[in-house]
Parts: C-alpha cells; sequence; structure tokens
C-alpha cells in the first residue's frame, strides 16, 4: 500500500491537530444551539485552510484530494459538523482545481475556466469567501441524473430558479455554488450564486437528529440573477465528474472516518479513567468491545486509505467498485463504533453533555447522504460484476 503521510501532509495533519482542542471545545455549544460555527473558520481561516486545495502560486496550501481527505479526518475527530461543512467549501476548490485540470475542455474553454478560478481562490485567499455546495433536491439520486432548478440564459448571465434542500452552510455561505439546467440542453450547469443576490430566500427550521452546526435548511432560488463569469465549469464538465472523477462523491465520508477516531479517543479515555471517572479498563468484556471497535476501525480506515492511494482520474472498475465500498463502510462503520462505545462506557455516556452522546447521533446521519447514500451505494454493489452494464 501507498504509503499516504508524505512530511508535507504530516505537516499539514499535524497543524489540524493542533487546532483540535480549540475546535473540539466548541463542538458541544455548537451541537446544543444547532448554530453554525463560526469562531472555528475564523481560526480555519487563520490557520490558512480555507486556501487548503488553492494551489500555493495562487496563495494556498497547494493541498490534493488525498491530503485533504486526511486534513478531513482529523477535523471530524474534534467536530464533526465543522468537518462536515468544511468538506462542502473545499469540495468546491478541488473541483474546479485539481478535477478540473484532469477534465476534457476545449482550449479557450480552459484559458476562461482559469480565469475564472483565479477570482474565486482569490476571494478565499484575500477575503475569506466561504462557498457552499447545495446539490440536493429530494428527486433522483444519481450524480447528473438532471436538476429541477432552471437556469435561463439572459444578457450577461443566467437568471436561476429553483429550490435546493439540506443545503449545508445556507446561512454563512457567501457563494451558493448550484448545479441547474438550461432548458434544451442536457448538460449540468454548476453556477455560483452570491448569498446576498435578491431572490434568494432561507427556509425552513433547523433542529435535527446530529450534525446540527452544519445549519441545511432549504435554499428558494426566484429569478435570481448570475452573472455569466460566475459559471464555475464550462457546460458539460461536471457531467465529466461523474464517470471520469468519480471519488469526488465520497469526500463525505472522510468526516465519518474522523468520527470514527474521535469514539476511540473518548473510550480510550472512560477506560483509562481519565478526568477523575473510575478506571475501567482491566474488565475483559470492557477490552473485549474496545478490541471490536478497534477492529471495525482499522478495517474502514484501511479501505479508505487504499482507495486514496489510486485516487485520480479514470479509474477502472475494480477502483470504482473500491471507492463505493469504502464510502458505504465508512458510513456504517460509524454508527457501529459509536453504539459498541456506548455499550463499552456504559449509560452515562448517553447523557448531555457527553461528546459520545453527540458522536453517538453525528454518526448515524451519514448513512442517507447523497449522491453516494448507502442505500445507492449498495445498490450499485449489489449489481457491479453480475450485469453488463
Amino acid at each position: 500500500m501507498i504509503d499516504l503521510m508524505t512530511p508535507r501532509r504530516r505537516e499539514l495533519v499535524g497543524r489540524m491537530a493542533a487546532l483540535g482542542p480549540t475546535i473540539a471545545a466548541r463542538a458541544d455549544q455548537v451541537d446544543r444551539d444547532a448554530a453554525f460555527p463560526y469562531e472555528n473558520y475564523a481560526d480555519l481561516r487563520e490557520a490558512g485552510f480555507l486556501a487548503l486545495c488553492i494551489p500555493e502560486e495562487h496563495g494556498g496550501l497547494g493541498a490534493d484530494f488525498s491530503t485533504y481527505a486526511l486534513i478531513s479526518e482529523e477535523l471530524a475527530r474534534h467536530c464533526g459538523s465543522t468537518a462536515l461543512t468544511f468538506n462542502m467549501h473545499t469540495a468546491t476548490m478541488l473541483l474546479i482545481g485539481q478535477i478540473a485540470d484532469d477534465l476534457s475542455m476545449g482550449d479557450e474553454e480552459r484559458v476562461e475556466h482559469d480565469r475564472r478560478r483565479t477570482a474565486v481562490w482569490r476571494g478565499v485567499v484575500e477575503d475569506g469567501t466561504i462557498h457552499a455546495q447545495p446539490f440536493s433536491e429530494g428527486r433522483a439520486p444519481g450524480e447528473t441524473a438532471g436538476f429541477a432548478t432552471q437556469a435561463v440564459p439572459v444578457d450577461g448571465g443566467f437568471r436561476v430558479s429553483g429550490r435546493k434542500i439540506f443545503a449545508s452552510l445556507s446561512e454563512a455561505a457567501d457563494s451558493h455554488n448550484v448545479t441547474c439546467m438550461v432548458e434544451g440542453d442536457d448538460r449540468v450547469r454548476f453556477l455560483g450564486v452570491p448569498a446576498d443576490a435578491e431572490g434568494i430566500t432561507i427556509q425552513g427550521d433547523w433542529d435535527p437528529l446530529g450534525m446540527r452546526g452544519t445549519v441545511s435548511k432549504n435554499l428558494l432560488f426566484d429569478n435570481v440573477f448570475v452573472r455569466a463569469d460566475q459559471e464555475l465549469l464550462p457546460p458539460g464538465c461536471f457531467d465529466q465528474v461523474a464517470t471520469r472523477w468519480p471519488y469526488f462523491y465520497m469526500t463525505l465520508s472522510f468526516s465519518y472516518l474522523g468520527i470514527q477516531r474521535a469514539v476511540l479517543d473518548y473510550t480510550a479515555a472512560a477506560l483509562r479513567g481519565d478526568g477523575g471517572a473510575t478506571e475501567r479498563r482491566d474488565h475483559p468484556q470492557k477490552q473485549n468491545g474496545w478490541a471490536e471497535m478497534r477492529l471495525a476501525w482499522e478495517r474502514s480506515q484501511a479501505l479508505t486509505y487504499r482507495v486514496l492511494g489510486e485516487v485520480g482520474v479514470d479509474p477502472t472498475e475494480d477502483q470504482l467498485h473500491r471507492a463505493w465500498s469504502a464510502t458505504v463502510t465508512a458510513m456504517e462503520t460509524a454508527p457501529e463504533v459509536a453504539s459498541t462505545a456506548v455499550r463499552v462506557c456504559g449509560g452515562r455516556s448517553l447523557l448531555r453533555p457527553s461528546a459520545l452522546e453527540r458522536m453517538y447521533r453525528d454518526a448515524r446521519c451519514g448513512a442517507t447522504m447523497l449522491p453516494w447514500s448507502v442505500e445507492v451505494t449498495l445498490d450499485r454493489l449489489g449489481r457491479a460484476g453480475l450485469y453488463d452494464d
């Protein structure tokens, strides 16, 4: 297996780990209030992490996809909600950066794309611009199955109308980067809609089971004007992502790998009696439960890390199937490990403000997240190798 932890990656993960205690100290309040972690984002910006996947020559940290995965895992070890929203921001940087570099474009398209993404990167580096990526509409689960949100070409740009659900960072983002369609054109378009544009409404309450700090309300776009140069990918490139760079759709899973780590940290401290609690590590049943948790996490991390060693454009069928397997394993192992931890740590771990109580709820949320939800991914794995398609 390729050693993922290069010196540069080790350094960046260490820098995120150094922020960990400060971020973890806010996690309970973020969860209790179902409030966006603005203070965490201020710290992430100060440390340069909002520009994690922006090239160094443009003022960023120059991280690639696999480096981001390791950083996301470490961040989620301290606050799942912060990591999941950080994914939405960073996924856009990857999409217009490393991933776009591997997609097919015409020469003129590539020059124009480079000009547009340079402006996006400048906004992040100089102004701390936060990007969101609201894709879900509650319709078909496929990556490019079509979207109800419509973009009507007008002089100077588009008029966008539609609705996105579970729009993370709905109240915090400076740009909502949406997928939409132009009538008569079957290509998916990717437009950056300024959050302060006229015609945007944030709808609904936000009081979910877990991942409460993501503040993923609904967004309504009513004839919102979007400039032509805010189309963040050339037409048709987003469609290429699903077939040529499908690893893009597993980015959510890295947060759940980090939550597994967080549950292990909590359980180890509880069994050792850290913080004045009664030491329980000498009980064989506790040791057995701890071993089960370690085995589950090690399997999940090993599979994910194998996939990260293969990441790139145009994966083979086996590599794609492995990415599906890693995603569903991370999403399902997180609640499994958290459930075992509750048994090992005892009933008091379910009482608020126990960190395990929060992790237990956060861990359960990953299975439903599209487009690579557990049901969708299991359906694909169940057909893989059995049919010609």
